[in-house]
């Protein structure tokens, strides 16, 4: 349901034409969704000319069957397979490191990343060092790389980070802590293999976090600095998507058309960040994950209703209409914002994640550190309301409690 701020109504009651703001859209990932398609990796490498092949995956996967499918499905088109499957969650610039001096003695021409965010940003790390050389803390930023990159097929086996959408690795420095994002357009995946099959194998609490924070992607997308008509289409149809998605597989874990939507709705997520970068929650959630271990998804839970209630000021409109899309109420409600705060609330206890950092386990005798390391982190620059070390830690101490009326 679109309201009349929509942007493809705005400025019609006068009849004019809506005023589009400028941007450079430049998608580089073939998407091939379906369930079954992960059977296509073979093909689809030899396609782009693979044949030494780097699979880069985690020990959870092989587990779960997945890697030893990918490597028969590589193996059956005639192509050579290394596998480095020691990636660890959060990737760090040793996980980089390990897989850059195993892939060096193998000749690599195709890098497939296996699994969820951790295992495609490690993947994607390995391809900036193989091709490029020096650390990972060299690419820093963007556009830094000067050399082509290998080409790359992402297999996603989450819906959450939508990784295989950008152009961009997370990985933090192992020494620091701290996520560094390294982007480069050289570094975008070739192709996106998207196959809900595989994710049914996700445990129920990785569903959940993942799922959250894909979630949290859509409604930050909407509404950064950076937006632009493109991106809003690909964070709208994420939002409605993912929010309708996810409490179905909550209570019903093996609905494949609800696993369909979470991925794809992750990924088109994922590929509106590429466009218009993530917002406030993110840098709240970065120092969380990088102290007190606490998992990404945990961190994006309970941070992004404090966000959305704080954004209101400036974008009560657009989470009008996001409000709208699930029917909380019309896109023009005074308590609209606060009607979808609680409903995202609502969804990470659903999901059985914390709603307050008091229930996380944070102290308040943290929060000035955590607020200081907030105000670097590069996500806060996009937020639509500007934010500062003292917005950061009010919003850090509005979190000890879940905030709900």
């Amino acid at each position: 349901m679109a309201s009349k701020s929509n942007l493809a109504t705005d400025g019609l009651e006068s009849g004019q034409p809506p005023a589009l703001a400028a941007f450079d859209f430049d998608p580089r990932t073939r998407v091939i969704f379906g369930t079954g398609t992960s059977a296509r990796l073979g093909e689809i490498a030899a396609e782009l000319g693979g044949r030494r092949v780097l699979l880069v995956t985690d020990k959870g996967l092989a587990a779960a069957g997945h890697e030893q499918r990918g490597i028969d499905s590589l193996r059956a088109a005639g192509l050579d397979v290394a596998v480095f499957d020691e990636v660890h969650p959060n990737p760090t610039t040793d996980d980089v490191d390990r897989a850059v001096e195993f892939a060096r003695g193998h000749q690599i021409d195709l890098i497939v990343g296996l699994g969820g965010g951790s295992s495609m940003d490690c993947a994607k790390g390995a391809n900036f060092l193989l091709t490029n050389g020096g650390r990972m803390q060299d690419y820093w930023g963007v556009g830094k790389a000067t050399k082509p990159m290998l080409p790359m097929i992402a297999v996603p086996t989450t819906a959450g980070t939508g990784s295989e959408a950008q152009s961009f690795a997370v990985i933090a420095d192992s020494k620091t802590h701290m996520k560094m994002a390294c982007g480069d357009k050289k570094a975008a995946c070739r192709v996106a293999i998207l196959d809900p099959d595989i994710t049914l194998t996700m445990p129920p609490k990785v569903t959940a976090v993942t799922g959250i924070d894909a979630i949290s992607h859509a409604v930050e997308t909407y509404v950064t600095t950076k937006r632009n008509p493109v991106s809003q289409v690909l964070s709208r149809q994420a939002w409605n998507l993912l929010a309708r998605s996810f409490p179905r597989l909550l209570s019903v874990p093996d609905d494949i058309a609800a696993r369909g939507g979470m991925l794809l709705g992750a990924h088109l997520a994922g590929a509106a960040i590429e466009n218009s970068m993530l917002g406030a929650t993110h840098a709240l959630a970065n120092p969380l994950t990088a102290h007190l271990d606490m998992t990404h998804g945990v961190a994006i839970g309970v941070m992004l209703p404090h966000v959305i209630r704080f954004n209101s000021v400036t974008e009560a409109d657009r989470y009008g209409e996001l409000a709208s899309d699930v029917d909380l109420c019309s896109p023009n409600a005074d308590n609209a914002s606060e009607l979808l705060a609680e409903f995202v609330t609502r969804l990470v206890a659903e999901a059985g994640s914390p709603t307050s950092l008091t229930e996380a386990g944070v102290t308040e005798s943290l929060l000035p550190q955590l607020a200081t390391e907030a105000a670097q982190q590069w996500t806060g620059r996009f937020n639509p309301r500007p934010v500062d070390a003292t917005a950061l830690q009010e919003l850090y101490q509005g979190a000890m409690s879940d905030g709900t009326t």
